[in-house]
């Protein structure tokens, strides 16, 4: 088994975000009520590093399977691993890993919904269908973005709730605003692929509304989360130090910058620095986020 292959096949650099979804969890449970369970934790980031990678692996077996792959110009942000086009792995091989990884996620969901809640199993539910179908059908209509800004307020309420047994608004709403961050990734990601998109069929959000309204609408995503951001901070459902955050604004602004000079003009190859910027943006500011809620950094307006 060729572990460099299986890597590149899971994306690691993607997973970042799964993980920081989880830490958000943990230290939001941390931060506001002092609990840590290092078991439970443990076992979270398995669960949901192993859904993510299934994702990775279905999304892979998938594109190969429609042709997709055989269309797209890869790149290190977008257009597949390109394991299977390249006869690294065989299709058979990474369908039965990506369904082990999800058989595996599911039995750590499941061992957690036994010892901590059965309001576990809706977020289990919902995880499972969503990684099955997220390359297969739900990215094809249209709704990846919609589907990872929901799947972000899941970790970060989920891993709380493994923690504390209990449901809160906060850390929904950090995990929403975390999902709306790593939206705007995948929404950068689509540019690259549209032209192979739009031919095989693929209807996400950038092929439905074109290339020349979506570069306009980037800025939506972090306009977005920073609003929250602050007003939550002001009411004091998130610290104060969570607009830290606000150093990543200068690569979002860098990002709609090179979006709005290259893709209107369809120089769509020139878009990997901005699709790394993007990356780097939603992670920066997720971060941010994540430690926001460590003590002594956790800091809260006092009540008038």
């Amino acid at each position: 088994m060729n572990l460099r292959v299986w890597s590149r096949a899971v994306r690691l650099r993607f997973i970042t975000a799964s993980i920081i979804a989880v830490t958000a969890g943990l230290t939001s449970a941390y931060g506001t009520l002092h609990v840590f369970d290092p078991f439970l934790a443990a076992l979270t980031y398995l669960g949901v590093i192993s859904l993510h990678a299934s994702i990775d692996l279905l999304n892979d077996y998938f594109d190969f399977q429609s042709g997709i792959d055989k269309l797209t110009t890869r790149t290190p942000f977008s257009g597949g691993t390109g394991v299977l086009p390249e006869g690294l792995l065989k299709p058979k091989s990474v369908y039965r890993a990506g369904l082990s990884l999800l058989l595996l996620g599911a039995v750590i969901g499941l061992y957690l919904s036994l010892v901590r809640g059965p309001v576990l199993i809706l977020f289990l539910v919902f995880a499972v269908v969503a990684t099955y179908f997220y390359s297969k059908k739900i990215v094809n209509i249209g709704l990846g973005e919609l589907t990872l800004v929901f799947k972000g307020g899941l970790i970060v309420l989920g891993t709380f709730y493994v923690q504390v047994a209990a449901l809160r608004v906060e850390p929904l709403v950090l995990g929403l605003v975390l999902g709306i961050l790593s939206a705007s990734v995948l929404f950068m990601n689509e540019f690259p692929d549209y032209n192979a998109d739009k031919l095989s069929g693929r209807r996400n959000l950038v092929v439905r509304i074109g290339l020349s309204r979506a570069s306009k609408m980037y800025p939506f995503f972090p306009i977005l989360a920073y609003i929250v951001i602050t007003s939550l901070s002001f009411v004091r459902l998130f610290p104060i130090t969570a607009l830290l955050a606000y150093f990543a604004v200068p690569y979002f602004v860098k990002v709609s910058i090179m979006i709005s000079k290259t893709v209107p003009y369809h120089r769509v190859d020139e878009l990997i620095p901005a699709l790394a910027n993007s990356a780097k943006a939603a992670r920066i500011a997720g971060l941010f986020l994540v430690f926001s809620y460590i003590p002594p950094l956790f800091i809260s307006f006092p009540h008038i």
